[in-house]
């Protein structure tokens, strides 16, 4: 059994790895689990464990620092090492602000340790508003995949999982299957996909200032928050339609963004006079001190137009639209839980609609009707549903189903692991049951959904749409494009810059 050090003991790890983790012990896969967090977050996490009983989970605490620094303060470093030599750390999970998750990596392959990271991969502040930053998160990439690599050298056991748990989410790996059977009898690609997500997150105006837990003070918004899920999962579903001589090779990206300034332009502090009795006595801002104050603020909302290219020939056009100012059940002006993060009326709808060509077309939907809880808040048939609606050409081959509907049911899978059922929250249970497996010797590198390695395209799809975004705040040319081979040297890929100054900067990895 393994020891495990989780970085980052926030809402997500305490809602999604730390139950895994804990349960690994009976399963004979974990044998100690310990914490580190920063200093701030003392209060928030005493109060956690006190929830615990005699499972208090053991947290270290270090002073916080700057998101933009490039290595670990000395003091965090020593304190790290010190735990890593103590407990005996095997593995780490790192589950922190986006922002701090390359600078815990590097130091976790320096020391020899596997990681479980949470998506983005990387994120800079400042990105949506400073194109620099924003080309820099795909040098993040190069830079740990070459950690990555140095790290294997000396110990090849040596892991990088990424958390992306749509790779795990039955519908998915049957869209996935559904785009390859086509793809082997026609030999034609995914031609078109259109991805939407909403997490219905309703932000009173003061909380974009008072609340800084999956915030846009940093610089960065949905995107970052939920949105690599989509740059990831898009390119993944892509891969089943590729063929030889039909590979996408590189993609146009143009980002358009709703800010916080729009938001607040949307309904304003008057219009929250009227909607909330309570909230002129309580909400200490003025509209002018709010837009000041957000100027630079990343994104609420994102929508994001592709052309994935093969040559100098489009094989596939595709969006993702990113939404969390979208239908929610929030009703109260004060909020059940401080951090946003679940409950307070958040509602997930997510849909993707796949063209194949004259050949198939896959709608995927998943919807909720009520706000999030502890769990998925999801019941079936009465607070929400999923469905995968399947339609091919009939005419064109007498043996495929002209029409067919995969429900909840249908897709609900039975393994040696036992049920695996269609929601988000089994799937994150099932990507980090992986890792732990790996780490135990019970599986290989080639049984693994979601290494490190297979993620050069979300982070190139991430970081186009910010270098859009970034290069439009600074007048420049509203569209990016990159190469989009999964391997490759360094070009210079980036097209249309305005300002002569910083087009030295734009050189990004492929």
């Amino acid at each position: 059994m393994k020891n495990f050090l989780v970085i980052g003991v926030g809402p997500h790890a305490r809602l999604n790895h730390l139950p895994t983790l804990w349960a690994g012990r009976s399963a004979g896969l974990v044998d100690m689990v310990i914490g580190l967090d920063v200093v701030g977050a003392a209060d928030d996490i005493a109060a956690f464990n006190s929830t615990l009983g005699a499972a208090e989970l053991p947290v270290t605490f270090v002073e916080p620092f700057d998101a933009s620094s490039r290595t670990l303060p000395a003091l965090v470093r020593k304190t790290l090492d010190s735990l890593v030599r103590e407990h005996a750390v095997d593995a780490v999970v790192i589950s922190t602000e986006p922002s701090f998750h390359m600078v815990y990596t590097h130091w976790a392959l320096e020391h020899g340790l596997s990681v479980f990271l949470d998506k983005p991969l990387s994120v800079q502040p400042n990105c949506s508003v400073d194109p620099f930053r924003a080309s820099a998160i795909l040098t993040d990439f190069e830079e740990v995949l070459a950690s990555y690599k140095a790290a294997r050298s000396a110990r090849p056991e040596v892991l990088v999982a990424v958390q992306c748990q749509r790779r795990h989410h039955p519908a998915f790996l049957r869209m996935r299957q559904l785009i390859a059977e086509v793809t082997e009898a026609t030999n034609c690609p995914v031609t078109s996909v259109q991805s939407f997500h909403s997490d219905g997150q309703w932000r009173m105006p003061n909380e974009l200032l008072d609340i800084s837990y999956h915030s846009f003070d940093q610089g960065y918004g949905k995107c970052a928050h939920s949105g690599y899920h989509f740059f990831d999962i898009v390119p993944w579903l892509l891969r089943a339609g590729e063929t030889p001589g039909k590979e996408l090779d590189s993609v146009d990206i143009h980002a358009n963004f709703s800010r916080p300034q729009d938001f607040l332009a949307q309904l304003d502090v008057s219009d929250y006079v009227r909607l909330f009795p309570e909230f002129e006595s309580v909400n200490p801002y003025s509209q002018a001190q709010l837009l000041a104050a957000t100027e630079t603020f990343g994104e609420v909302d994102a929508f994001v137009s592709m052309a994935y290219k093969s040559g100098d020939r489009t094989m596939t056009l595709g969006s993702i639209n990113l939404v969390h100012n979208g239908f929610s059940q929030r009703g109260r002006f004060s909020p059940v839980r401080a951090n946003l993060y679940k409950g307070n009326g958040r509602v997930r709808h997510e849909s993707h609609i796949i063209q194949q060509g004259p050949f198939q077309a896959i709608h995927y939907h998943s919807l909720q009707t009520r706000g999030d809880q502890d769990t998925d808040g999801y019941d079936v048939g009465t607070e929400g549903h999923i469905e995968v609606h399947v339609f091919r050409n009939s005419s064109f081959d007498a043996r495929w189903k002209k029409y067919e509907t995969l429900d909840y049911d249908a897709l609900t899978t039975v393994s040696e692991s036992g049920t695996e059922e269609p929601t988000q929250s089994a799937s994150r249970r099932r990507a980090i049951q992986e890792f732990l497996e790996y780490v135990n010797g019970r599986r290989t590198r080639q049984e693994m959904s979601s290494e490190l390695t297979d993620h050069r395209h979300g982070a190139t799809l991430m970081a186009g749409t910010y270098l859009s975004a970034a290069q439009q705040w600074v007048g420049g040319s509203p569209v990016v494009r990159l190469g989009f081979q999964p391997h490759g040297e360094t070009v210079s890929a980036v097209k249309g810059l305005e300002d002569p100054n910083t087009c030295d900067l734009m050189d990004v990895p492929r």
